[in-house]
């Protein structure tokens, strides 16, 4: 059983983020975002209060740039829904163990410096392009109890 409620239609929807987001960044890099988008459905905090849902984490206002591009609204493919499926099921990797956002900085062609902060929060390790960033306990202690 799942960390949340996913239906068939929630895992395509989270396949399809997970490649639009970071095809590029390998199996791992894929992962990672997931990871990221199921710890701001559980942490109810920060930006993420009242994100309880898939699609609700997904088409929160500003939450992911692949939403602007085609390859979001691409159909999943199986790779990809094994992927969101491992990350519903709560397997997380450092650095998006507890992180709620992260950022690639730059392009893939010239890629820059990960900023010390995002959203006013710090900066906790890089995979590849992206950059990931974990709440203070001040600012969401309850994502550091999603286990």
């Amino acid at each position: 059983m799942g960390v949340v409620k996913a239906r068939d239609q929630d895992i395509n929807m989270l396949a399809r983020l997970l490649r639009a987001e970071a095809v590029g960044e390998g199996e791992l890099g894929m992962l990672l975002v997931g990871n990221v988008g199921i710890n701001r459905i559980r942490a109810n905090c920060s930006d993420f209060k009242g994100i309880r849902t898939i699609p609700q984490m997904i088409n929160q206002p500003h939450a992911f740039e692949a939403l602007l591009h085609g390859m979001y609204y691409q159909n999943a493919r199986e790779k990809e829904r094994r992927l969101a499926r491992r990350a519903v099921n709560g397997e997380r990797h450092w650095p998006a163990k507890f992180s709620l956002w992260y950022f690639r900085p730059g392009t893939a062609q010239a890629p820059q410096p990960c900023p010390p902060t995002w959203y006013n929060q710090p900066h906790v390790g890089r995979y590849k392009l992206h950059c990931f960033y974990e709440p203070t306990a001040k600012e969401c202690e309850n994502v550091y109890n999603t286990f």
